[in-house]
């Protein structure tokens, strides 16, 4: 299984994007999605993730700003980026758990994107 991360790109201090993330096929018993990101000379941290049930978990430098959906049955989730702000600018990853218990850590997720580049300008 493969994940396609899109939407990154260039924008200005307050700006929005929306990620997006897809699986290659349908994927069964994906418990947990969730967007990392990883900027230059930092280690990669979660950023949002969304269990099958929807229940819903933020980094609190996003809290308020970000919003992840998705729906696990067709393998497809989003990352609404909103008022962005310099510190934003990272490779975003998506991911995908089989389990719950195990997504509390990025070496949990079983499927990983290629990343997408979010550069937020002044």
């Amino acid at each position: 299984v493969q994940l396609q991360a899109s939407g990154g790109g260039l924008v200005q201090a307050g700006g929005s994007l929306r990620l997006s993330c897809a699986a290659s096929r349908s994927v069964s018993g994906i418990k947990v999605m969730g967007w990392y990101r990883q900027a230059p000379g930092k280690q990669r941290e979660l950023v949002a993730s969304i269990t099958a049930r929807g229940v819903e978990d933020y980094a609190d430098s996003v809290k308020g700003r970000f919003t992840i959906s998705g729906d696990s049955a067709k393998g497809t989730w989003y990352l609404q980026m909103n008022s962005l702000k310099l510190e934003d600018t990272a490779i975003y990853y998506c991911a995908a758990a089989r389990s719950a218990v195990a997504a509390t850590a990025a070496m949990g997720y079983n499927y990983w994107g290629q990343g997408t580049q979010v550069t937020v300008s002044s």
